[in-house]
């Protein structure tokens, strides 16, 4: 069974630096989805980046999907638009990976680049820590990422990568998606590998290894959990939703998941190892709570130039989210919370800000 990057960097210069947790047994991640712009990013996405890199001072940051919109119509516009959203982490020297979201090959029909060179290229920089992805499994660069304890080289903590996909195909069987979800899914052998790369970590490890999932795409469950039900959605089912699954933040939009539901939360709770399953795509909502047992939840979107919540607050959930893990509590994981741009002071006017692309490093 081959495991994720063992808490070995993958970049070119990164080869042979651990992630771990520090001497106090401490770990943080930051979540950006959703920054979703081309290559004359709003300077404002970059300003709310860099804030909060230097007021976390995370471990590790994860891209969540829809890094880019359909914009760039080159090569080189999709790469300028790709190196806008890395280069916070690159000069700060942040370990960082992505995983995609259903617009980031939105610009591939005119430039040639998919999510496979999207991958590639984001390899290349000297602080990525993702992987080429199992073989032969739906999707690009799934992967674990193992972060190793603050003492030896066993793994703590497991950081789930996983490629959920982009649109529903026109038919299946003959039958279109009319009246359904037209988003894509999970597939089954992306569920499988997660099951089986699960129990070989914990044969390798002795014990189960906690981890967090990131994808793009909401399961079904995000949806039922704000209601506490499957059919009803009423204020009082609400309420007895914020009772049993304690949920915080905000929900302005219904969830976007696929037309099928994949069996990944069923796999989650089969597994036991998973504490959070954290999702973008849909940029206004930000809320989370325990659904029996896992956390499900939302980074807010981060990118000011895709749609937030319109008008005059239209940027007003501009932002982050923020994860803190300690080896030494039971789960590991602690606490998250969010960080929005308007903690920073950054301006949420709703005008168009869009600036020149940042240069890219030779070679690139």
């Amino acid at each position: 069974m081959a495991f994720g990057s063992s808490g070995r960097a993958a970049g070119a210069g990164t080869a042979n630096a651990p992630l771990r947790f520090n001497p106090n047994g401490r770990f943080k991640i930051v979540q950006f989805n959703d920054t979703q712009d081309d290559h004359r990013i709003d300077r404002r996405t970059i300003e709310l980046m860099d804030r909060v890199l230097d007021a976390e001072q995370p471990d590790l940051v994860v891209l969540v999907g829809d890094l880019i919109n359909g914009g760039p119509r080159t090569e080189l516009e999709t790469k300028q638009a790709l190196n806008n959203v890395v280069q916070p982490m690159e000069r700060r020297g942040v370990a960082w990976a992505a995983t995609f979201g259903n617009h980031d090959e939105d610009s591939t029909a005119a430039t040639g680049f998919d999510e496979k060179d999207m991958l590639e290229f984001f390899r290349g920089y000297r602080h990525n820590v993702n992987e080429p992805g199992p073989e032969g499994i739906t999707g690009t660069g799934n992967m674990n990422l193992l972060i190793n304890g603050s003492r030896g080289d066993a793994p703590a903590f497991a950081v789930w990568l996983i490629d959920s996909g982009r649109y529903a195909p026109e038919r299946i069987a003959g039958q279109d998606f009319e009246g359904y979800p037209d988003w894509d899914w999970l597939r089954g052998d992306q569920v499988g590998w997660y099951l089986d790369t699960s129990a070989a970590l914990e044969q390798r490890a002795g014990f189960p290894v906690p981890g967090l999932m990131f994808l793009h795409i909401c399961l079904w469950e995000h949806r039922f959990m704000w209601f506490a039900s499957v059919d009803s959605r009423t204020g009082a089912d609400h309420e007895r939703a914020v009772r049993k699954h304690g949920i915080t933040g905000e929900r302005n939009e219904d969830e976007c998941p696929g037309p099928f539901n994949s069996g990944m939360f069923s796999a989650i709770q089969h597994r036991g190892d998973v504490r959070g399953v954290f999702v973008g795509h849909d940029h206004i909502n930000t809320y989370q709570g325990d659904y029996y047992g896992v956390l499900l939840g939302y980074g807010p979107g981060t990118g000011f130039g895709a749609y937030g919540l319109g008008g005059e607050d239209n940027h007003r959930l501009r932002g982050a989210r923020v994860f803190h893990l300690d080896e030494n509590a039971e789960g590991v994981l602690v606490e998250t919370h969010n960080v929005f741009a308007r903690d920073y002071g950054i301006d949420l006017s709703n005008t168009d800000q869009s600036t020149d692309p940042q240069p890219l490093p030779p070679g690139r």
